[in-house]
């Protein structure tokens, strides 16, 4: 709980605390070693000094420019941004940059061109046409509707498996209730009462 996440949230960080001056609206951003709630801002002097750790900029035609050059700049000099990464949708682009010396170094990509955020302990890759986060393991994490999913298929499953587990019941019930039926049966044709044993 000691994290906060947002899109396309405002960050503002004038030093003359106003939020009419310096301000910018990453697509995605992740501000750790902080309280989980809600905000319709993120103003840095409101919130103890603290910056986001990772930003991740969601390239267009009208934007690309913008993220790939003024907003590195200013996540590089003026926020410090210790990992800043832009996708591309359309080209399926990913660049990632740690912040070293005060300077923005490329991350470089594994064999399998994932790209590892050392502030979140996890990679970003490019999966289905889509940016997702990865374990050190490589397993995706799941959004809360996939988990929702995996949850309501899980449940799903386990119905299925009691459902045959009580129809497998039922049926060797139906099997003993057949098998005395003939046990019954047998003892009548020699007279002897099944009732009265």
């Amino acid at each position: 709980q000691d994290f906060y996440v947002s899109g396309n949230l405002t960050v503002y960080y004038s030093l003359n605390q106003r939020k009419s001056e310096d301000f910018r609206g990453p697509d995605f951003f992740v501000v750790l070693g902080t309280e989980r709630r809600e905000r319709r801002s993120w103003a840095v002097w409101q919130e103890g000094g603290k910056l986001p750790n990772v930003i991740v900029e969601i390239l267009s035609s009208s934007t690309a420019a913008i993220d790939r050059g003024l907003k590195k700049q200013i996540y590089q000099d003026v926020l410090r941004v210790p990992n800043y990464f832009w996708f591309d949708p359309i080209t399926l682009e990913l660049k990632g940059f740690n912040l070293i010396a005060g300077q923005y170094q490329e991350v470089q990509p594994t064999e399998q061109g994932w790209l590892w955020s050392q502030q979140l302990d996890l990679y970003l890759s490019v999966r289905e046409n889509r940016l997702r986060f990865l374990t050190p393991e490589g397993q995706v994490v799941l959004t809360e509707a996939e988990l929702g999913r995996e949850q309501a298929s899980l449940a799903h499953q386990q119905a299925g498996r009691a459902e045959q587990r009580a129809d497998r019941a039922e049926q060797r019930a139906s099997d003993a209730e057949q098998k005395a039926e003939r046990l019954a049966e047998y003892l009548r044709r020699q007279n002897i009462d099944p009732d009265g044993i």
